[in-house]
């Protein structure tokens, strides 16, 4: 375990924008734990690969940063093997380690940036798969009764963007590691809009998982500024939700809004065509942005605070809302202590 005291949690976070904090733990390994100071989540906080958060104010209390590694095949039966991994690995890196390992069912969810512990928490999801395709447990620390728990798939409650570590019981559980249920027979994935193209093989038994995670990597990068060159955390807003009979409205008012099923027959309208209808991709507050590239991304051009990113996000619902009568959630956390 490391620890420092008002570390700056700049270089932290994937939007850069400045913020400190009381105190900064860094976890090393599962038995640092064992030592972790009491855990407060009025003061406190969790921290990740920081890809999927917004500083919106200082941290007064202490910041636990998940650095626990580790990766290994932990059985194999028929046509499948089951893979852990630490939360502390990069998500990037672990897909192409599965790839290499001739293990397929994480190609579509190439090149999502930030840390492993994130995917479960945020049921991750890229190009028609989620992370509930091909999890099977969670292990944590619970901080609240300092022990270990493991949760099964149902257990862990994932939906779209959001699981029972995010919504229902934030901040009680430290994701130590996760298994995951791959396929040694691949079934390529390709109904999302223009990933087949990309592909660029009619055939799909002409098709690998690394031609398909190449493709993925060559569209997000087409697609969504590099974070390590203009801040951002990557889709800043959900696509809503709607009920069928919402949804049948909007698209009566908006014929080319682009719409697809959802969960419990609902359906999903595209937040970033809402965005980009409203005359909102491009906008500029400062050195706070709506990505030229992408309209759901919102960007750091330099020296935007945590606070002027979080009042362009506020613009951008308002305006959507007046337009289409829907209210945009945001999809990364907002860390905001200030009263």
């Amino acid at each position: 375990m490391k620890a420092s005291p008002n570390p700056s949690l700049r270089t932290l976070n994937t939007f850069g924008v400045e913020a400190s904090a009381g105190f900064l733990v860094t976890l090393e390994c599962e038995e640092d734990l064992l030592s972790l100071p009491s855990f407060d989540p009025a003061a406190d906080l969790l921290l990740g690969g920081g890809s999927n958060i917004l500083f919106a104010s200082d941290v007064p209390g202490t910041v636990i940063h998940n650095r626990i590694s580790g990766r290994q095949i932990v059985g194999s039966r028929g046509d499948f093997a089951w893979v852990e991994a630490g939360a502390g690995e990069n998500w990037h890196q672990l897909v192409l380690w599965t790839l290499d390992q001739g293990l397929s069912g994480l190609e579509n969810l190439s090149l999502i940036p930030g840390q492993a512990g994130a995917a479960p928490i945020q049921n991750i999801g890229a190009y028609g798969v989620e992370l509930a395709s091909v999890l099977e447990s969670v292990t944590a620390w619970d901080l609240q009764r300092n022990r270990w728990v493991t949760f099964d798939l149902p257990q862990c409650e994932l939906s779209y963007r959001d699981s029972r570590f995010k919504s229902r019981e934030p901040d009680r559980y430290l994701i130590t590691s996760f298994r995951l249920r791959l396929s040694k027979r691949f079934t390529p994935r390709l109904d999302y809009a223009g990933l087949r193209e990309e592909v660029g093989q009619s055939d799909a038994a002409d098709v690998s998982p690394r031609v398909v995670s190449d493709a993925v990597v060559r569209l997000r990068r087409r697609k969504l500024p590099d974070p390590s060159v203009t801040g951002n955390a990557g889709s800043f807003f959900k696509n809503p939700v709607l009920n069928p009979e919402q949804a049948e409205r909007l698209t009566g008012l908006f014929p080319d809004l682009p719409k697809w099923p959802s969960d419990s027959n609902e359906i999903k309208v595209s937040a970033a065509w809402m965005i980009e209808h409203c005359g909102l991709k491009g906008l500029r507050m400062g050195d706070a942005g709506v990505s030229k590239q992408h309209a759901l991304v919102l960007v750091n051009h330099g020296s935007a605070s945590g606070k002027e990113l979080l009042d362009l996000s506020s613009r951008v619902q308002s305006e959507v809302y007046s337009v289409f009568g829907v209210h945009l959630e945001p999809e990364p956390r907002i860390v905001n202590f200030t009263p």
